[in-house]
């Protein structure tokens, strides 16, 4: 009897991603589900990031609960901080740095990441 084979974490995050990068011109009926699901499958959070940071570039307005979510589900998961910091410029914009404090008493998911990337800040 052959069984299935099962789809590494790596190979399954690419694919939930590369559904969340072709909804988002279109039908995003279905994204809610497939965050859901990138959200148990993504142990590091290199997926959750990059497909906060894809939304956001797509349409800001459009995707700001999902980018928010993702973003909350990034910073538990990437522990060595290998991913998140890249959403400080991402999502904040370049000057972030002269904004940390009004971004830190605004922005949870910033003051979480800024936190954890700067740990004496």
């Amino acid at each position: 009897m052959a069984t299935a084979k099962k789809e590494n974490p790596g190979e399954l995050g690419m694919s939930l991603y590369e559904k969340i990068v072709d909804m988002a011109e279109g039908d995003c009926t279905e994204l809610p589900e497939v965050i859901s699901r990138l959200k148990e499958a993504d142990s590091s959070g290199q997926f959750l990031t990059s497909s906060a940071r894809y939304l956001w570039a797509v349409d800001r307005e459009r995707f700001a609960g999902s980018v928010s979510e993702l973003i909350e589900a990034a910073i538990d998961r990437d522990r060595e901080r290998r991913y998140i910091s890249s959403l400080l410029e991402a999502i904040w914009g370049p000057d972030y740095q002269d904004r940390v404090e009004e971004l830190k008493a605004s922005d949870d998911n910033f003051r979480r990441i800024y936190k954890r990337i700067h740990p004496a800040g």
